[in-house]
């Protein structure tokens, strides 16, 4: 069964999800692309091989991508660079990213940066980069102060989902991607939640009907906030896109001082526990949803606390978070379970308190 799932923002563009849909790639090809980039992590190689065959007639460039977040630097972006100056590239030819998170954040903004902007199409192959990085249009590299604290807004013509790349993904991946879409849950969709809850070992099974709709549901949530707020601007006033980020300050913060190598999702899984606890202790949530953040991540193997680091050091890595206003800490909390709300200047003995609870 093929899922499709519509963004519609300024330039729409479709989601396409399923097993076996790589034929569907022509369709979101621009007839005009002459030359086509595949930037791909290592491990999908043959992914990007297969991608190339249903593009005939269209010079194809392979790039290898470093694995993870080392793709996410500087040196590798200019190396995209000199890749594409080399073969000429235009303004009406293509770049695609394939793999995780990491690979199509870069790719995204080689896509962004290269003469100022060129299309791009994503092809994630895990679950955290099909319902976390491959929707949206925010690309970007880390550099030695923060992670993805340079890049831009670009979005892709298309998103193409093969669920039958998940089957060669370790455990650890499958779990890591699952914090994206219980986190879809906890602020959008809480029958994400009850799904994952009422049968954990299905939504870790790539074959499963049921993961193909988790998945799809995480997309669906991604997909209705960014078409509301693509800039992360809160123009309405609502807290808009920045519900996305739960979880995610001192998820980041932890990525950075393990120095990436840490799974994003387990990071993400551990900061999510840390805002839950600071929700609860400034009166926004009560006992039986704080608890269920830890057991519904506990479930699927994720992660609920973390003693690498003090609070001192993590500290200094969320003040460089992209919420932080002057020297205002910003966290994403709930109100309530799909109630989402920007909690500004907590109490550094909140904090703290917060934090003690997560060091465990």
């Amino acid at each position: 069964m093929t899922r499709r799932v519509a963004v519609e923002t300024a330039q729409p563009y479709e989601v396409v999800v399923g097993h076996h849909v790589m034929a569907e790639l022509e369709s979101l090809v621009p007839e005009d692309a002459l030359r086509v980039a595949i930037i791909h992590a290592g491990p999908v190689l043959g992914v990007a091989e297969g991608l190339a065959q249903h593009l005939p007639g269209r010079e194809v460039l392979l790039i290898e991508a470093p694995d993870g977040e080392q793709a996410k630097t500087v040196e590798f972006l200019a190396h995209c660079w000199d890749q594409l100056g080399l073969r000429g590239f235009t303004r009406s030819d293509l770049v695609i990213g394939v793999g995780g998170g990491a690979t199509t954040d870069l790719a995204g903004f080689v896509a962004a940066s290269w003469l100022r902007g060129v299309r791009f199409v994503t092809v994630p192959t895990t679950v955290l980069g099909m319902v976390d990085a491959a929707v949206g249009g925010k690309t970007g590299i880390n550099v030695a102060a923060g992670k993805n604290l340079v890049g831009a807004f670009h979005e892709p013509v298309g998103v193409l989902c093969d669920l039958a790349t998940l089957a060669e993904l370790p455990a650890r991946e499958l779990r890591g991607g699952l914090a994206e879409v219980v986190k879809c849950g906890f602020i959008a969709d809480p029958s994400i939640l009850d799904d994952v809850e009422s049968a954990p070992e299905r939504a870790l099974d790539p074959a499963d009907d049921l993961l193909a709709d988790l998945v799809t549901r995480g997309i669906a949530v991604k997909a209705r906030t960014v078409a509301g707020d693509l800039r992360e601007t809160g123009a309405d006033g609502s807290i808009g896109r920045e519900a996305l980020n739960y979880g995610h300050t001192l998820g980041h913060a932890i990525e950075r001082h393990e120095k990436y190598t840490m799974r994003h999702g387990e990071a993400i899984s551990v900061g999510m526990v840390f805002v839950a606890e600071l929700a609860h202790r400034s009166g926004l949530i009560d006992d039986a949803l704080l608890a269920r953040h830890r057991a519904t991540l506990g479930l699927v193997g994720l992660p609920t606390n973390y003693d690498r680091a003090t609070f001192e050091e993590l500290l200094s890595g969320m003040r460089l978070d992209k919420k932080t206003r002057g020297d205002q800490l910003r966290f994403v909390v709930l109100d309530a379970l799909a109630s989402p709300r920007v909690l500004a200047g907590p109490d550094e003995d909140v904090l703290r308190a917060s934090w003690e609870a997560v060091r465990g």
